[in-house]
């Protein structure tokens, strides 16, 4: 890797799994970040926001960050069961997904909203991780790279910046699947999106980390985490077990 790339992100996505039973798992995160690591990398868990808090107390004063798996685009009002950015940002969270695939298929979240929670994200503090990316049928006719593009195009607000927003590839079809893309296909996926981003954001764009994510694992990390464009992981699964996670972080190592 060279000296001018983006400083690496390895981001845990917990999903729906977790307990106050779980803290063992991020405190063995915090330990096995030393300061050697620590200078190279950013490493962030992204637990449920019943655990965010919790979290954030355990990780205090470490290189660890914790962050929110979804937010509301609004600072407050009436809206039950959901949680503003401001939220986040007064239990400790430090940064958020939003526009996972998981929502766009199962809440059905379009690119506009997915942009509005960006928004509310930067208003309040936090780094937005919006992600984007492609489903198998997607892939099979063709149609990745200008799926990715107006994806990127709808989802990425104006003013974005390196210090405020984080971009992840997840192709669909990899997500848990086991699967992954062959470094090639991810190098074309990561090249378009530095393009665009340079293309809005001018040479800002060039700062974004661009990170990829679906079934990264620690013996797929090393050469994932080398392609051109890749500035780090988002880890799903393999997350929840402090050893997999720090053995993906070992990448850069």
């Amino acid at each position: 890797m060279t000296s001018d790339r983006p400083r690496p992100l390895v981001a845990g996505n917990w999903k729906m799994n977790g307990t106050r039973g779980s803290r063992g798992v991020v405190e063995a995160v915090r330990d096995g970040v030393d300061p050697a690591l620590a200078a190279r990398i950013d490493v962030l868990v992204c637990p449920p926001a019943t655990l965010i808090g919790a979290f954030a107390e355990a990780v205090a004063g470490s290189a660890v960050r914790i962050g929110g798996q979804d937010v509301h685009p609004a600072a407050s009002g009436a809206h039950t069961g959901c949680v503003s950015a401001e939220m986040l940002a007064d239990c400790g969270a430090s940064h958020v997904i939003v526009g996972h695939s998981e929502r766009r298929a199962d809440q059905h979240e379009t690119d506009a909203e997915i942009r509005d929670k960006a928004l509310a994200a930067r208003r309040a503090g936090l780094i937005a991780i919006i992600c984007v990316g492609e489903t198998r049928a997607e892939r099979e006719a063709g149609h990745t790279l200008s799926v990715v593009s107006s994806q990127l195009a709808g989802s990425l607000p104006d003013g974005a910046a390196a210090a405020d927003t984080v971009i992840a590839y997840e192709p669909v079809w990899a997500i848990g699947t086991g699967l992954t893309p062959t470094p090639a296909d991810v190098a074309e996926v990561h090249a378009l999106i530095r393009r665009e981003l340079v293309a809005k954001l001018g040479e800002e764009g060039r700062g974004v980390r661009i990170l990829y994510g679906g079934s990264v694992k620690p013996g797929n990390a090393a050469e994932l985490m080398a392609v051109e464009n890749v500035d780090g992981a988002l880890v799903g699964g393999a997350s929840l077990k402090a050893e997999d996670f720090l053995g993906i972080a070992a990448a850069y190592r």
